[in-house]
């Protein structure tokens, strides 16, 4: 049995007065013989001193990233610091840090994951991820696929409010880091579910295209002509020249196996006319263009919290990730997705959710193994 307790700081100066607020929430009576902490906070935070100060005042490991939104039962905002504390008699939580993902991420990441499994399977991998623009998320999670047997992954890429990503922190053992990644590895008796809000059908352009040539998150041709002029035909070209100007008109990804659309943020035009999305674009997949709104954000996160509460019942927490493009289609009402989860789970179930910079989670579930992804423009949420 894993239990879940839940806390938060609003207070961002005093690193003293930060730890003693989040000590007495959790209550050290309650921790059992395995713990971790599982963190999601705002910049300012790190930049202040406030998360290495509590990391040092409690008695087990925190892991986690940057945010800018931030969720808990008692509260949901822009500067908190939130955090979950996963304890157990007989579940085991085995925490890993990457080398730099600057050079090989593939090797980083592989050798990471060995050296922390010893060849042991376990039953949920929680990932955090740094935002480094010329990388690939799809390649984090192909990495962590691959060495774990198909092992179901769950997890996140930092994300802040500069236009630089310049504070995108991963969080692990006091520290925080720009280039690493950090993962828990779960051992025990759970069997995870997970939930994925994504774009609407009806919120889908019509006109369709096959990737016909690419390389990784490199969009060259559709329908073997330049992507360029499929974004013409779509009145698009002019848009997508700013980077990240489409953020809230992401392209819809099928892999024409048999698995749900995948949703891909355009990151902006190359001089070349490409297209750099966040995230691969494999040849032999189909792309739809698609415009959520404010309305199919919350229909859509609506409809997987539905899901949720229909299998809450045992189940011991919850953590949800919302892409930041999701909040930007909120507008003004940026936290209403969020606010959306806790008055629906606030009294019901350990939870934290948080703003993502891009989205890990399984699509399928199999003897097999999982299917894992890496989303933009999702809600994603992993319950056990």
């Amino acid at each position: 049995m894993i239990r879940a307790i839940t806390a938060f700081t609003d207070e961002l100066d005093d690193g003293r007065l930060a730890a003693e607020q989040i000590k007495s929430q959790i209550g050290e009576k309650n921790l059992m013989a395995n713990t971790i902490g599982i963190a999601a906070c705002h910049c300012e935070f790190v930049l202040s001193g406030v998360f290495a100060a509590v990391c040092e005042a409690l008695p087990f490991e925190v892991v986690g990233n940057i945010s800018s939104i931030q969720s808990v039962p008692a509260g949901t905002g822009s500067l908190l610091f939130a955090l979950t504390v996963l304890t157990s008699d007989d579940a085991e939580f085995v925490s890993a840090l990457t080398p730099s993902l600057m050079a090989d991420p593939e090797k980083a990441i592989a050798e990471s994951y060995m050296k922390a499994s010893g060849q042991k399977k376990p039953a949920l991998i929680l990932a955090f991820a740094p935002f480094i623009l010329q990388n690939c998320g799809d390649d984090y999670v192909d990495a962590l696929a691959k060495v774990s047997g198909g092992a179901p992954c769950f997890g996140t890429l930092a994300v802040d409010e500069t236009l630089e990503f310049a504070n995108c922190f991963v969080l692990a053992g006091g520290g925080h880091h720009r280039d690493k990644m950090a993962m828990v590895l779960i051992y025990g008796d759970i069997s995870p579910k997970f939930y994925v809000g994504n774009i609407s059908e009806d919120r889908i352009l019509e006109k369709s295209a096959v990737v016909t040539k690419s390389a990784g998150p490199v969009l060259m041709e559709a329908n073997e002509r330049p992507i360029v002029d499929y974004l013409s035909d779509l009145g698009l070209v002019k848009a997508s020249e700013a980077q990240y100007a489409m953020a809230t008109l992401p392209f819809l990804l099928d892999y024409n196996d048999g698995t749900p659309k995948v949703s891909k943020i355009l990151v902006k035009l190359t001089p070349e006319k490409y297209v750099i999305c966040a995230g691969a674009m494999p040849e032999g997949s189909t792309l739809y263009m698609a415009m959520p709104d404010a309305g199919d954000v919350m229909l859509t996160a609506g409809a997987a919290v539905g899901e949720i509460l229909e299998d809450a019942g045992g189940a011991g927490v919850l953590f949800a990730y919302s892409c930041v493009s999701r909040s930007m289609n909120l507008g003004f009402g940026q936290f209403r997705e969020m606010e959306m989860l806790r008055e629906n789970l606030g009294g019901r179930l350990p939870y934290m959710a948080a703003s993502s910079g891009g989205e890990i989670c399984p699509t399928r579930i199999s003897e097999q193994g999982a299917v894992n992804r890496f989303h933009n423009n999702a809600f994603v949420a992993c319950l056990f």
